[in-house]
């Protein structure tokens, strides 16, 4: 079921919201060629527990006998699209790389992610990071009261599919709130139903991932880090919005 949230409650999205854009910045401040991505996932998370919320990203998932996902931040690296898992590997020069974090405050949730380029890298890569980051905008900007769900989908294809970038349909955006995952689910492309009316107090994570192949993907062994079939790089941005009646609150922003 789609909840509506009031405006205190929007507020307090915000508030988490604000720790995960805090988040992002500060990992892009230590990403260089050298750096670990556990050491990465240590500095967020130590960030988020300061300031007195949760890592929304570790535990999830768990049942009897699983931990759920191991970390605090998702870091994904060149063709790994989402849900990559920090470890010992470091980062390269010449490297894409996707960050997702999340993070809980008094029972609300925060969730974005954005796309850094490690030192120089070809122009076809630059230009998809960029367009991918356009697209969420799109998306976001059709997030207004009286659209569709579908329409989110249709900006997000109308900015990548004329590009020739795979547009990822097996994982999507959905509703945010008191839990990371929420209904309705958020398609980045256009599916064929226009889904529901979006009203003020829907609150939505809206985020593209595009390649620079095809739009076929695959869940590597370890179980979460979702890959491209191809090999082909990825990028992934996102942001949690609220739509009110003066159009769409981006809520993970600094």
């Amino acid at each position: 079921m789609v909840t509506r949230k009031s405006r205190q409650e929007i507020e307090k999205m915000r508030r988490a919201g604000r720790i995960v854009a805090e988040v992002l910045a500060l990992v892009e401040s230590e990403l260089k060629p050298g750096v670990s991505t556990a050491y990465l996932d240590q500095v967020a998370e130590r960030f988020i527990r300061k300031a007195g919320a949760i890592p929304s990203f570790k535990g999830y998932h768990a049942t009897m006998g699983r931990g759920g996902f191991p970390a605090s931040l998702c870091i994904s690296i060149d063709n790994e699209v989402v849900h990559g898992i920090p470890g010992d590997r470091e980062v390269r020069a010449g490297q894409v790389v996707s960050v997702d974090a999340g993070a809980i405050l008094e029972g609300w949730h925060g969730d974005a992610a954005r796309t850094f380029i490690v030192g120089a890298v070809p122009q076809p890569v630059r230009d998809l990071v960029e367009t991918t980051r356009l697209a969420m905008m799109a998306g976001i900007a059709a997030a207004v009261p009286g659209n569709r769900i579908g329409d989110i989908g249709a900006a997000v294809e109308d900015v990548a599919k004329p590009l020739g970038y795979g547009i990822v349909r097996q994982f999507v955006g959905h509703g945010i709130g008191t839990a990371m995952h929420e209904e309705p689910q958020v398609p980045n492309y256009r599916s064929g139903a226009r889904g529901m009316e979006l009203r003020p107090g829907i609150c939505l994570a809206i985020e593209p991932m595009l390649t620079l192949g095809t739009a076929d993907v695959r869940v590597a062994p370890d179980g979460w880090t979702v890959v491209t079939r191809d090999g082909s790089l990825a990028a992934h941005f996102e942001h949690s919005i609220a739509v009110t009646e003066d159009g769409p609150q981006i809520l993970t922003t600094l």
